[in-house]
């Protein structure tokens, strides 16, 4: 095996420790920023415009912080590397021009011909020319149709806004009141120049793929000659059933959905509502827009989303693992927010499908009542089990009460989504309006292993016979043909394929699927000893398992050897020796690849603190096996 000297794994351990200590909030919680891409920042820039209040933002700081994100090719990333996004590029371009920037500038120059070589605004997706046709740069006609009548469709019938993933319902319903009224805010410029075809050869129409799926572009001709003659049914009552949903589901703190798309389009609807500008719900609203921004002394960007639980449970599963105590007072506090933080009173919009359930999960942010999660809950729950708390009664009451909830969620063939139980209505991704992919949440392998993993713990009640049986026999029957398994919330298949060995150890009917994974690891190491995989393999499958070493992917890919029981393996070794290798004296890592999933191809996060408690967890889980310290 290799040889990783006792004195450096310790002295690893212990600056990786104290890194992570130093970095707890006084509230007892992590977190650090969530970075994806520039079209959140270039949204919150349209947004402000839209409402006339673009003069609250920093702007010279924004402006700043997007030329910065500009890559030498000309063009803005959809993640590090990607060799530059249109959809990106176009909404970075779009919010330079409203900060002032003209089109002979360098910048824009370099960045119109990124644009032009790639097809120009009728080659983007429909989000980014909706946010064109906002400000008169785009034809609404090239958008498709949300009539409000899918407000008044019920639950249980062929359709429902339940059928939709919690992601896309919370920014499609107030996007049903702004496509209904078509609003145009004029900033002053066009973005002509954004255009391959000169403007009598433009045509602002749904694209069709030649294939069944054009049965919706039909559709969606009759849906807008619908509108046009005035015939489009219970109009006003689908409007105010839209209006009231938005105004239901907004926090007291004023967030919606806990995510980025969410507060702006809800922000967005209320705009074309005609909502003042102090009217309590648009203050709140603007305000948990303005806590998603991150400000230093030269840049202002915003946040898709803020991951507090979420960085919080793995960081004292991390820190636990490498072998603080489990009364340390940083987790003692920890913990106690922790159990604040569970979601008991409210029914959110899963329990539409699930009614019998008790509310008992977690969400992944600070406030979001209405969208708590099964990967939350899981992580939560086991973070909790490792941990000792003067309220322990307290504490297992809340455990019984979220593996409750867990269990009353899991779907139909067996697997757990993240946020709804059976949530699988695949045709909806085939819509013109879902062309991102990602308007269902359907069971995938990583969330269910998650739910698998949380009930080796101690103090975790197990899971009803039946309820285990058919998630293992589910994450048997999914695993490629390579031995991997896909990665829905990670990248990619050295995610999934960590998650689902952490969930099958000790399950004889599973040794021979173990096997085929360790043999998959094994396989892809790269010679540097750590574990890479490019975000492009969510595109081209053959990639899976390949790029550039990351300190996050090759701690998942230690995990999930160990898991198998391949801690003296030399390979795990040469991995444990690539983490310390990389560690810098304070005891931090840096990484700049992006290696969480918001979508699969279309968007993409980096968790600034994956690549802090991910290689400790690795550290003090391959000491414990191995016997070393």
């Amino acid at each position: 095996m290799q040889t990783v000297a006792v004195d450096d794994l310790q002295q690893g351990i212990q600056r990786s420790q104290a890194y992570l200590l130093s970095l707890q909030y006084p509230e007892g919680f992590w977190w650090a920023t969530l970075e994806s891409n520039v079209t959140m920042t270039a949204e919150l820039v349209l947004l402000y415009a839209i409402w006339g209040i673009k003069e609250r933002l920093p702007l010279a700081k924004i402006k700043t912080y997007l030329l910065n994100q500009q890559r030498a090719h000309g063009g803005w990333e959809l993640y590090y590397g990607d060799g530059g996004d249109l959809n990106c590029t176009i909404e970075a371009y779009m919010a330079l021009r409203l900060l002032g920037c003209h089109p002979d500038e360098p910048a824009m120059q370099r960045a119109r011909e990124v644009i032009l070589s790639r097809g120009g605004v009728t080659r983007s997706r429909i989000f980014t020319k909706l946010n064109l046709a906002l400000i008169g740069c785009y034809e609404w006609q090239g958008l498709p149709s949300l009539p409000p009548w899918l407000m008044l469709l019920p639950p249980g019938g062929p359709f429902s806004i339940y059928d939709m993933s919690s992601w896309a319902r919370s920014s499609t319903v107030p996007l049903i009141i702004v496509f209904d009224k078509k609003p145009v805010y004029p900033q002053g410029f066009t973005l002509d120049e954004l255009y391959v075809e000169p403007p009598a050869a433009r045509r602002y129409e749904l694209p069709q793929k030649g294939d069944w799926s054009d049965v919706f572009v039909w559709l969606d001709w009759g849906l807008k000659w619908a509108e046009m003659f005035g015939l489009t049914p219970f109009r006003q009552e689908g409007l105010a059933a839209a209006e009231k949903w938005i105004l239901q589901r907004q926090e007291e703190t004023g967030d919606w959905g806990g995510i980025q798309p969410a507060m702006v389009n809800s922000l967005l609807a209320l705009r074309c509502l005609d909502y003042p500008l102090e009217e309590p719900a648009v203050v709140r609203g603007f305000r948990a827009v303005e806590k998603f921004c991150v400000e230093s002394e030269t840049e202002y960007w915003m946040q898709p989303c803020v991951s507090p639980v979420w960085d919080t449970a793995l960081t004292i599963r991390a820190l636990v693992d490498s072998g603080l105590e489990p009364d340390h007072p940083a987790l003692v506090q920890a913990g106690q927010w922790l159990l604040q933080k569970q979601i008991l009173n409210t029914y959110g919009d899963w329990a539409v499908k699930n009614p019998q359930a008790r509310p008992g999960g977690w969400a992944f942010e600070f406030d979001n009542r209405y969208y708590p999660d099964v990967d939350d809950t899981a992580v939560v729950v086991m973070a909790l089990s490792q941990i000792r708390l003067p309220n322990e009664a307290e504490k297992q009451q809340a455990i019984r009460r979220a593996v409750d909830w867990i269990v009353a969620m899991q779907c139909k063939n067996g697997s757990w989504g993240a946020f709804d139980k059976d949530n699988d209505q695949d045709w909806l991704n085939y819509i013109p309006y879902g062309d991102l992919q990602a308007m269902i949440d359907p069971g995938t392998a990583d969330v269910t292993a998650r739910v698998l993993e949380m009930a080796h713990y101690p103090g975790v009640s197990p899971l009803p016979p039946v309820v285990k049986q058919r998630a293992l026999d589910y994450l048997l029957r999914v695993q490629e043909p390579t031995g991997s398994w896909f990665g829905r919330w990670g990248v990619n298949y050295i995610y999934g394929t960590s998650g689902v060995l952490a969930a099958l150890q000790d399950e004889p009917q599973a040794q021979r699927a173990r096997e085929r994974a360790v043999t998959w690891l094994l396989a892809h190491q790269n010679p540097d000893g750590g574990w890479g995989e490019t975000c492009h393999s969510y595109n081209d499958p053959s990639l899976q398992g390949q790029g550039d070493s990351t300190v996050s992917q090759t701690a998942w890919a230690i995990l999930g050897l160990l898991a198998a029981g391949q801690g003296t393996h030399p390979a795990t070794g040469r991995g444990i020796a690539y983490l310390l290798a990389q560690q810098q004296p304070n005891g931090a890592w840096q990484e700049l690849w992006f290696t969480g999933t918001g979508f699969p191809r279309h968007f993409y996060l980096r968790y600034n603190l994956y690549y802090q408690h991910f290689p400790l967890m690795a550290l003090g889980r391959y000491q414990r096996q191995v016997g070393q310290g």
